[in-house]
């Protein structure tokens, strides 16, 4: 059992949860939280790190996945512990790698093409509701924040095992790339005078969402087939991003369901 704080292997998940240059470097991020290790491929698990506390209400559970577990001291396991109240359990798990062209494969996708998202929580909440509206793939911007992100991954809910995705340099290809393959792309836009329920995404479609504060940039939006918009009541100009997707990819849903 692991009782230091000095301890390499703690020093090295404190910065594998602070910091997205160590993640990349080791090729794994961290999971924390009873269901984001039961949802884990076994596969992509490397280790699996639990308080002194949860492995002794854990240890004779049918829970273990054959990968390397390692005990820390409840005091430690709260420092390398990324939550308030830690439940107990984190694992290493190896990170995906996906190519654009197998993103928007498909005979009609349905993909989000993310511009520069910073926030993590709505990040992670756009890939939970994309897998839950039938969304095939994640395209962002390289200036996306890290997907990797703990706060992300927590907000996920496990999508993030299951959803494909991509950081891309050059969104200019993107856009290139989805129009080569016949996918309409819609840009979600305070320009748009094109209501979003008024689109038909019963074909190949890639909703495009941008940034927080600044919206996507004209060049990408310029880029898009249609510029389209959520109808707004009172004073409200525009939708939290994680919301507005989730309109978008519901109402695609909604119209591939009828079909």
């Amino acid at each position: 059992m692991i009782t230091s704080t000095s301890n390499q292997q703690v020093k090295n998940l404190i910065q594998l949860q602070k910091k997205g240059k160590a993640r990349k470097e080791q090729d794994v991020f961290v999971a924390e939280g009873l269901k984001m290790y039961q949802e884990a491929p076994e596969d992509r698990l490397v280790k699996t790190y639990v308080s002194e506390s949860f492995y002794k209400k854990q240890k004779e559970k049918d829970i273990w996945k054959g990968e390397p577990i390692e005990i820390l001291a409840d005091r430690v396991f709260e420092a390398v512990s990324d939550t308030r109240t830690p439940q107990g359990i984190l694992s290493l798990v190896t990170q995906s790698h996906f190519s654009l062209t197998e993103v928007a494969a498909g005979a009609s996708p349905l993909l989000m093409v993310i511009e520069n998202l910073q926030d993590p929580g709505n990040l992670g909440t756009i890939l939970r509701t994309g897998e839950g509206a039938g969304v095939t793939g994640i395209i962002m911007s390289s200036e996306t924040v890290d997907i990797y992100n703990p706060k992300t991954i927590r907000s996920t809910m496990g999508s993030v095992y299951r959803m494909p995705f991509c950081y891309e340099e050059d969104m200019e290809r993107v856009m290139c790339e989805l129009k080569n393959r016949g996918i309409r792309s819609y840009a979600a836009h305070l320009k748009g005078t094109e209501a979003y329920d008024k689109q038909d995404y019963r074909g190949g479609t890639a909703f495009l969402i941008g940034n927080e504060g600044n919206g996507l940039s004209e060049n990408l939006a310029g880029r898009s087939d249609t510029y389209i918009r959520i109808p707004m009541c009172g004073k409200v100009e525009s939708l939290n991003a994680a919301v507005a997707s989730a309109v978008l990819m519901y109402e695609a849903q909604r119209q591939r369901r009828g079909a």
